[in-house]
């Protein structure tokens, strides 16, 4: 009788290379691990596929996914201008969805009753894993290794690793736990679980140190059609070969790095250090063209609801109506987002240097301080007096109210 199967998400990294033996042990299940590639690298890739069937799974299929992530989750973030606690460009969260999503893919192409995943039991990705299953094939079982196993921690892990003769990428003296994509990469873990203690310098791989960047300033442009990030100084690109490019410009100047303690979906606080410098270069100046395009209610009403988007992403709820509904909303307030922004890289920063677009509403002869013709500064009166009236009328109430109150006194 054929053994059921069970469709482990595979990174070949610590977790996910001790689950496919701890897998064996505890599960009379067939292994196939599923590996997205979402941009980390060939050097992360190479060699996947022998390791996966030497440490037990069945086969292994490996995923292209780098097209599908860009144009389908990341650029719609950035037309939300979803940031998390306003420094997260959400990275590692944009990811899962898609991943999830070629999970359960894969689970119901090779008829798996069971899918699999190394996300910690403290961890958002757990969540984020388990929400794109239920929503997309709630029938599948889930197993979450870290919610059962005797394992304590990555020490363990290399433990068990060691004693079961699987390789392992990591070391006692650098425990780093690295998620990469195109977008970014993050660093949790080891030294990093002591928010007083500064990154070591060569921890960092997509950016150089700005006090290192070049001493002369660069000009970059991005163009936008539709909020959609479309062309490098002048030059259209696709969407992944447009992110690589903007990394190793935004990198050589050092623009991307975020250090900061946020708030899992779980509840407790957790340190973090990103990597995002193209990102940070595109959601900077698509930032600049919605202010140069978007009427002012328009663009302060969607300020709330990007607060709203970067949440849901952060907590896993990419495949809700919710999120579907937001992003019509969305997609209606980029009908106007075309144009190209300009900025100066230097050191870290970013300053904008030029702006252009056939839809700004951005009018010089309404906000010239020299004469014109189209503004009655006159008109100014009438508004502040009808604007004011509420606030005028309750200094009036209270002014009386005061001024019998002492007139009780005497």
């Amino acid at each position: 009788m054929a053994k059921e199967k069970v469709v482990l998400a595979y990174s070949g990294g610590l977790d996910t290379s001790v689950i496919v033996k701890w897998l064996q042990e505890k599960y009379d299940y067939e292994i196939v691990a599923m590996t997205a590639n979402v941009g980390q690298g060939d050097s992360e890739l190479e060699g996947l596929e022998a390791k996966a069937i030497k440490t037990g799974a069945s086969q292994i299929f490996i995923e292209d996914l780098r097209e599908e992530l860009v144009r389908d989750y990341i650029f719609p973030m950035v037309q939300s201008g979803a940031v998390y606690e306003g420094k997260y460009l959400l990275g590692t969260a944009i990811a899962r969805p898609l991943i999830g999503k070629k999970l359960v893919e894969i689970a119901e192409k090779v008829g798996a009753t069971a899918v699999a995943h190394g996300a910690t039991g403290k961890g958002n990705d757990q969540v984020r894993f388990e929400f794109a299953v239920k929503a997309l094939n709630p029938y599948l079982k889930i197993i979450a290794p870290w919610r059962e196993w005797d394992l304590k921690g990555r020490s363990d892990c290399m433990d068990y690793a060691c004693s079961h003769g699987i390789p392992i990428p990591v070391t006692a003296e650098k425990p780093y736990s690295i998620d990469r994509n195109l977008w970014h990469i993050s660093f949790e873990g080891g030294i990093l679980e002591d928010p007083d203690r500064e990154p070591e310098k060569d921890m960092y791989r997509l950016t150089v140190d700005p006090f290192d960047a070049p001493d002369q300033a660069e000009e970059v442009t991005i163009s936008f059609e539709k909020g959609i990030p479309f062309a490098v100084n002048g030059k259209s690109q696709s969407p992944v070969k447009l992110v690589e490019e903007l990394n190793i410009i935004a990198g050589r100047h050092g623009i991307g790095r975020i250090d900061m303690v946020e708030n899992r979906f779980l509840g407790m606080k957790s340190r973090g250090i990103y990597e995002t410098p193209g990102g940070t270069l595109i959601s900077f100046a698509h930032r600049e063209l919605e202010h140069y395009t978007l009427d002012r209610d328009l663009y302060h009403y969607k300020e709330g609801i990007a607060l709203k988007y970067a949440e849901m992403i952060y907590y896993g709820l990419w495949f809700t109506p919710l999120r579907e509904a937001l992003d019509a909303f969305i997609q209606k307030t980029q009908e106007k987002v075309t144009g190209t922004i300009g900025m100066k890289l230097y050191k870290g920063n970013i300053a904008v240097s030029g702006r252009e677009s056939a839809h700004t509403l951005y009018h010089h002869g309404m906000v010239t301080f020299e004469d014109d013709q189209l503004f009655e500064q006159k008109d100014a009166q009438g508004f502040i007096n009808l604007y004011g009236l509420p606030m005028t009328i309750r200094g009036m109430v209270e002014i009386k109210a005061r001024q019998k109150k002492e007139a009780g006194k005497n």
